[in-house]
């Protein structure tokens, strides 16, 4: 760095990430990528520390600046950080530019129309402080940035604006609060070729709301990027898995409004075309293009980064506008777990939305329309918002919890919450009526965060605490150690109130979730009945209720829901089910799980439960939410009940899995036909064993013929492995013999099987049992010394067939 200090001008090419003190974070990441690699960034150069310090220096400027901050005493005091900051910007912008360092920025940007082959190319000026976009904060956005720059004067001009830019009233609080010498920061101007964006936006190498590192998040908007950075709009969402760059979730918000540039300079808002409001911005080719590039500079960094995108409408190219540590997630490096909150019965939604920054928090709500009002916010209170900037920063550290109208997972009301640890709903428009219309000032709420969602009144759990109850998660050390298996082993649930403590256990994931128990304790009708006596609507939120509340305990990891398996006598014993159930001598095997979902007499039944899962994962969001379809007799009653849930809107993709329960000897004998419908099995062993042995175990009669360990059982389970995996299908197990018999664990992970589901108090044990299991198998092949299997397992079956 020595042969550029004292310079005031440097080209991309000239500088890298060593030159953070000469032209700030924002000008050397820049440097960096043009350099070192392979990733699109247009070109431009950056005046440096020493040109802003020059600056200064001529103008005798930092006398007079520190004479204005001593009249700051408390930053807190936002009328006078206001005041303040307004005469230090004015001072600094009417000040005369150096003649001779004019010529040198001149000069430069002729050089730049001369590389490009045009007059006057048209610019971005944007600022880049000496202490911004650093690894211990993320208030990236304090200094300004001008879009669309055109001719030599007016990029004077704009540089002269981002010096001035660094006594922004947000920038002075921070570094009041970070304990940074306000003359020892300097500001770098970079002045880049502009991208005539079609659209734009913001890539975070990890997943925001969960820290999960395995998946890069793609936010877009159309036109310029800031509406998507200043969470003025809500924009789509696309998650690439980094391992095989598969597309495996897509959030298609309506954007009614973008930021174009004018062909004469300058930007205007106008609408979005009715015909792409509700369209997806970004084709997957140019989605997995962008997680390349994410990928790319996530590698040479060896971190998470905040990287900002542009699409040029005359090229149709991308183009990666800036790089910076993501400083949240970043930074934490104990696995997190959250306690979930307890949830009432009986509570009123107010306002839905996107669950920024997790937490719990109660309080009055204050509506603050504009930025000017905000020395009106008192601390404790519930800030309620379109939209915050960075000059919110003050009020928000003093909120319980906040709530904006619009905004995505990585707009700045996000990023902020994330980093001081308060709740943070938002998006709230796009779930519904804004939370500005809805809520009122004086109002008492509860904040849930976790799951996005205000309720009226202060739930009754967090009556005596009057201020945030549960903040944004921070990193601690896990009891049990979460052992990794190839195997992997989910748990079985049924009782939405265990949820949270269930989920803090070492599982994959719910491999079964009983939906039985919500109907008699929390419904308690039969759904034939709510739909006669005009309560669809109710049956459907109660049962999406106790979904959610599962879901979001244990996401983002999966929830497979088995659709309702009653018996006809079970049934009948909810209110008014007499009127619509059969006395049948032999429910077990009557009228129960997929010959009901289909028939005429019960499928109205059936698409309730069908909607309350699209709710779900569509108003809720949760798409950790699947599918099981149980006791299937034919492959061709199972057509028909896929064919229910597309017309309910519910199709099998990439995030959403349809799984058949495997309990009767048919869906192991004609696995291959099956096949074709769904993406998974799990063995109700139960179920399967007294099909298989037509033996029901609670006859005491023949009860002591009940055993899962039959040969019979384990061939029908053999088969049914080997013919799923022939067809890229998984195969799980739900039933109870894997909680009894560690033996039969063994036999399913030698057998193949792709996850186990235990019941709560065996996942542990369960988890190591797998484990020995699965390297004992791996000491055996390594030394050629394998256990002896039992030869009758094998099933005579030629692969080809």
């Amino acid at each position: 760095m020595s042969e550029k200090k004292g310079k005031r001008v440097l080209w991309f090419d000239e500088i890298g990430i060593e030159d953070v003190p000469l032209v700030g974070g924002k000008s050397a990441s820049l440097g960096e990528m043009t350099r070192r690699t392979g990733v699109p960034v247009p070109y431009g150069f950056a005046t440096t520390a020493e040109a802003y310090r020059y600056y200064v220096k001529a103008n005798r400027l930092d006398e007079k600046i520190a004479e204005i901050l001593k009249e700051l005493k408390d930053p807190n005091d936002t009328q006078t950080l206001q005041r303040v900051g307004a005469r230090i910007r004015s001072l600094i912008a009417s000040a005369e530019m150096p003649k001779d360092l004019e010529e040198e920025i001149v000069k430069a940007y002729e050089r730049l129309a001369e590389i490009v082959g045009e007059k006057d190319p048209f610019v971005a000026v944007r600022s880049s402080a000496t202490a911004e976009d650093l690894p211990d904060a993320s208030f990236a956005g304090q200094q300004e940035t001008y879009l669309n720059v055109h001719g030599a004067n007016e990029v004077v001009e704009k540089i002269k604006h981002c010096y001035a830019s660094l006594f922004t009233d947000r920038a002075i609080f921070y570094r009041i609060q970070k304990g940074f010498d306000h003359m020892a920061v300097a500001l770098s101007a970079v002045v880049q070729l502009m991208v005539y964006s079609k659209a734009s936006g913001v890539i975070f190498t990890l997943d925001v709301a969960t820290g999960d590192r395995s998946v890069v998040l793609i936010e877009a908007g159309y036109g310029l990027g800031e509406y998507v950075v200043q969470g003025k709009i809500t924009p789509d969402e696309y998650y690439v898995r980094k391992s095989d760059l598969e597309i495996v979730k897509k959030n298609i918000s309506k954007k009614t409004v973008q930021l174009l540039r004018l062909p004469t300079g300058g930007t205007k808002e106008v609408p979005v075309p009715p015909e792409l409001q509700d369209k997806q911005v970004l084709t997957d080719e140019q989605i997995k293009e962008l997680a390349k590039y994410a990928i790319e500079i996530e590698k040479h960094y060896g971190k998470p980064m905040d990287i900002e995108w542009a699409l040029d409408e005359r090229t149709n190219k991308l183009f990666i506008l800036q790089a910076r540590p993501e400083t949240v997630w970043a930074l934490k490096k104990a696995e997190v777990v959250e306690e979930k909150p307890a949830v009432t019965k009986e509570r009123k939604v107010l306002v839905q939305g996107l669950p920024a920054s997790p937490g719990i928090a109660v309080g009055r709500v204050h509506i603050i329309p504009t930025v000017d009002r905000i020395n009106e916010f008192q601390k404790g209170e519930i800030l309620v918002t379109e939209m915050t900037a960075p000059d919110w920063v003050p009020a928000m550290r003093k909120a319980a919890a906040i709530i904006t109208n619009s905004g995505g997972m990585t707009c700045h009301a996000a990023i902020v919450s994330r980093e001081l640890g308060i709740p943070c709903i938002v998006g709230t428009a796009s779930r519904g009526t804004p939370a500005t219309e809805v809520l009122k000032d004086g109002m008492m709420v509860t904040v849930d965060a976790k799951l996005g969602v205000v309720y009226e009144g202060i739930l009754e759990e967090y009556a005596e605490k009057p201020e945030k109850v549960e903040a944004a998660p921070t990193a601690v050390t896990v009891a049990e150690p979460y052992i990794i298996t190839g195997t992997k082993v989910y748990v079985n649930l049924g009782e939405p109130e265990l949820a949270e403590k269930v989920a803090a256990l070492p599982a994959d994931g719910v491999g079964l979730l009983r939906q039985e128990f919500v109907w008699s304790s929390e419904i308690g009708e039969h759904p034939l009945y709510m739909i006669e006596t005009g309560r669809a609507e109710e049956f459907v939120n109660k049962l999406a209720e106790a979904f959610r509340r599962i879901c979001a305990a244990f996401y983002p990891r999966p929830v497979v829901m088995r659709f309702s398996d009653f018996k006809s006598s079970e049934y009948r014993e909810l209110k008014g089910g007499e009127k619509y159930e059969p006395v049948e001598p032999s429910a077990l095997l009557g009228w129960r799980g997929a010959s009901r979902y289909y028939d005429p007499k019960y499928i109205e039944a059936f698409r309730l439960e069908v909607r309350a899962v699209k709710k779900v994962r569509e108003e809720y969001g949760l798409k950790n939410l699947w599918v099981m379809i149980p006791f299937c007799r034919r492959v061709d009653e199972l057509e028909k009940i896929i064919k229910i849930m597309e017309e309910e809107g519910l199709r099998r993709g990439p995030d959403f899995k349809v799984w058949l329960m495997a309990e009767i000897p048919s869906n192991c004998l004609l696995a291959d036909k099956f096949n074709k419908y769904i993406d998974g099995y799990s063995i109700g062993s139960n179920d399967l064993t007294m099909t298989i042995l037509g033996c029901d175990r609670d006859n005491e009669t023949v009860a002591h013929l009940f055993d899962e360990r039959d040969l019979a059982v384990k061939r029908a389970i053999r088969l049914l492995i080997k013919l799923a995996h022939r067809d890229g299908k998984t195969v799980s197990i739900c039933g109870q013999a894997p909680s009894v018999y560690p033996e039969f664990t063994e036999f399913l992970v030698r057998s193949g099987i792709d996850s186990i589901s235990v019941n709560p108090d065996v996942v542990v044990q369960t988890r190591k049992l797998v484990a020995s299991i699965e390297q004992r198998i791996m000491v055996e092949k390594a030394t050629g010394r394998g256990m002896r299997e039992d030869p009758d397992l094998d099933i005579p079956l030629d692969d080809k067939e």
